[in-house]
């Protein structure tokens, strides 16, 4: 049995990741030029020449700016799904300011393809114990999934003992959802992230080959994501925290042909299909 996993891709821009959040405010973004464009279509042409899939998650602010963006990735037959308005942390957000900006972000994306956009995905999976309120929002808002939640310790995200696997969970107010976890393998007793994004980029790629593997050896999909920022070795260097920078640099000029690797190693599709293919949401 050949396992269908989801490819996806956070649609934001080098200068609006929480690691830099510190050093660029939300009000001086217009400020920085912007790369995005080029890379999501360096993407697209990949995903082409792969023959796969992908569902990307547009940061709303992004489609604002570059509407015919999210209209070439519906063209192209990929899935839009809503990366949320401003990319803040959720838990740093209010309820009404959150929820102003996922019916934003829906809307936007919906005018733009003309379809309905069906999953959500917070910034830095900030999604947590402390604001799972959201669930809830994102169910009023006519969200049919999410995949926010990632099921390890780390100080930005996570909730460590979250259930692994795409699942239906019921929300604080006891509505219904689906949520795919970001994904993690067994070593011993710890969960590590195999996701994607830095630790693609951190480990080597024969440790993350290995992590997704050991998920469908147990017959179940994973989900990978990065962003468009991590295949631009070019772009700006931000003055930031040591730590911060390490996140964001790390083996940049590793990503891309690694990237490649992964498409020829594994089967993928859009987040959708997989649920679909689950039985978790309807076709």
């Amino acid at each position: 049995m050949v396992i269908q996993n989801a490819l996806t891709v956070d649609v934001e821009d080098y200068f609006q990741v929480s690691a830099f959040a510190e050093n660029i405010a939300y009000s001086d973004w217009d400020k920085h030029s912007l790369r995005v464009e080029e890379n999501t279509h360096r993407l697209l042409d990949m995903f082409d020449e792969a023959k796969v899939k992908s569902t990307f998650f547009v940061l709303g602010w992004v489609a604002d700016r570059n509407k015919s963006l999210v209209e070439e990735i519906a063209r192209r037959g990929h899935e839009v799904a809503s990366h949320g308005y401003s990319h803040q942390l959720v838990y740093d957000q209010t309820p009404e300011v959150f929820r102003e900006e996922a019916v934003r972000s829906k809307k936007l994306l919906e005018d733009i393809i003309q379809k309905p956009v069906n999953g959500y995905r917070a910034a830095s999976y900030s999604i947590t114990e402390r604001s799972l309120w959201a669930l809830d929002i994102l169910v009023e808002a006519g969200f049919e999934y999410d995949s926010s939640i990632f099921p390890v310790k780390h100080d930005r995200y996570g909730i460590p003992n979250a259930k692994d696997i795409p699942h239906r969970l019921t929300t604080p107010d006891g509505n219904s959802l689906v949520e795919f976890p970001l994904s993690t393998a067994k070593v011993f007793s710890y969960q590590l992230p195999v996701a994607g994004g830095g630790y693609f980029r951190l480990y080597p790629y024969l440790l993350s080959k290995a992590g997704l593997s050991q998920i469908n050896r147990n017959k179940k999909p994973f989900i990978f994501y990065l962003h468009p920022w991590e295949i631009d070795t070019e772009q700006p260097r931000i003055s930031a925290k040591w730590f911060s920078r390490f996140r964001h640099y790390n083996n940049l000029h590793k990503c891309e042909a690694r990237l490649t690797r992964l498409l020829d190693d594994f089967r993928f599709t859009t987040v959708r299909d997989v649920l679909v293919d689950l039985e978790l949401v309807e076709k």
